[in-house]
């Protein structure tokens, strides 16, 4: 007797747990009759739902400038549809990215992570447009010597200074007895409002730089779903803590340097409100919200509408309830489990346990309980989402925007301009 260890529903769950995630047969069928002359591997971005998402991010943010993560969606003409919604700069995370995103005719890219590629800088050092128009992430004064020194050999003279904003650390870190617990991510090495205004002092100090801004991502908050009280309860420390600690760092700069920064960012998709409640941010970022990616499903702050979709067609049935679909093996990034495999779209049917996303083929068998879900055949489409957002796009060269039932435009994801940046 053949066994499998993967988990299963029978079809009315299956179809109430995907009408909560905002995945309805009827989503799906529109995706599949839009699609039915392509061939699969393809993506796919519903652009009435990618605009909703876009919409719903802006009015989170209860009119505070929303940024754009480019990471969460990898595909410029995208990125550039959200920015014509109203959402204002985008925050990159290659420094090559950004002035490559210059160059096609973006304006205010922040950079989200700090970078030793040296290529990189000495490209901006030299680029007079993408001086003014990007900035750098710092947290630790050997980044400020790196710019320095490409400055110093781009021989710049009175072009723009490099503007530069501070990774400021927002996990949350609660003593314990003798015992300090770390909760959220270990992302800079800055945390106390001293830390931070001593780096500002050094980048105040530095011939050609300027510091512009300071940055505040708290994971802890925006990038865990609402799954269990202990999460609620520890976003709630964490908002309280952060809120208190923020405005001491950004007072401590503006002692230092002797004016307030131009540009306080925080929050992400997942937590846009309690971020731009706060009087010292100046803006906040989300990328992942337009896609609406599964990691999101468990998600209170907002109404999952996913937006991204990829389809894999069925090359082979080996035995009645079972189905090989060609290609899948798009894994998230994170540790290591079932929470970032693809979720299978298609109501009654799941990845097996055993097997999981394939290299090369994706097995699939009928959920346990569902013996009403229609069979699959040789040549059907079956749909997935992606764990995450824009790391999808980079298993694809280009993308499906979907009205209704009509593919209405083809665009290039990264991958497909021939742009790969990390």
């Amino acid at each position: 007797m053949t066994t499998d260890a993967g988990a299963g529903t029978n079809v009315d769950e299956a179809a109430r747990a995907a009408q909560e995630r905002g995945t309805t047969p009827s989503l799906l069928a529109r995706l599949t009759r839009a699609t039915a002359a392509l061939d699969g591997p393809l993506a796919v971005v519903d652009l009435d739902r990618f605009d909703a998402n876009a919409d719903e991010l802006l009015a989170r943010a209860g009119g505070v400038p929303v940024r754009v993560a480019s990471k969460s969606v990898r595909v410029r003409p995208l990125v550039a549809r959200a920015v014509e919604r109203g959402f204002q700069g985008v925050m990159a995370y290659s420094v090559r990215e950004a002035l490559w995103l210059v160059d096609e005719g973006f304006r205010d890219v922040l950079v989200g992570y700090p970078s030793v590629d040296r290529g990189a800088l000495a490209a901006l050092a030299r680029h007079e447009t993408g001086r003014r128009e990007v900035t750098l992430m710092v947290d630790d004064a050997a980044h400020l010597e790196l710019v320095r020194q490409a400055l110093a050999e781009a021989g710049a003279g009175d072009a723009p200074p490099v503007r530069v904003c501070l990774d400021v650390d927002a996990s949350l870190r609660v003593g314990l007895g003798l015992v300090t617990v770390h909760l959220g991510t270990r992302r800079s090495p800055l945390h106390d409002a001293r830390d931070v205004a001593s780096l500002a002092a050094r980048v105040a100090s530095t011939p050609g730089l300027a510091l512009r801004g300071l940055m505040f991502y708290e994971a802890q908050v925006a990038g865990m779903p609402d799954s269990s009280v202990a999460v609620r309860a520890v976003k709630r420390l964490s908002v309280r803590e952060l809120g208190e600690r923020r405005g001491e760092v950004v007072a401590a700069v503006r002692d230092v340097v002797g004016h307030d920064v131009e540009l306080v960012n925080s929050g992400g998709t997942g937590s846009l409100e309690t971020s731009s409640a706060d009087d010292v941010v100046t803006e906040v970022t989300a990328g992942s919200g337009l896609y609406v990616p599964g990691l999101f499903d468990e998600y209170r702050a907002f109404r999952p509408r996913p937006a991204a979709f990829f389809g894999l067609d069925v090359v082979r049935v080996p035995a009645p309830g079972w189905a090989t679909a060609f290609g899948g093996g798009y894994v998230a990034s994170g540790p290591a489990s079932r929470t970032r495999l693809p979720r299978v779209a298609t109501p009654g049917w799941s990845l097996t346990g055993r097997e999981g996303a394939g290299e090369v083929q994706t097995p699939l068998r009928r959920s346990r309980g569902a013996a009403g879900a229609p069979d699959l055949a040789v040549g059907d489409r079956v749909w997935f989402r992606h764990g995450k957002a824009g790391e999808a796009m980079e298993r694809f060269d280009r993308v499906h925007l979907v009205r209704g039932d009509e593919v209405v435009d083809v665009v290039p994801t990264y991958r497909g301009e021939g742009r790969s940046f990390g």
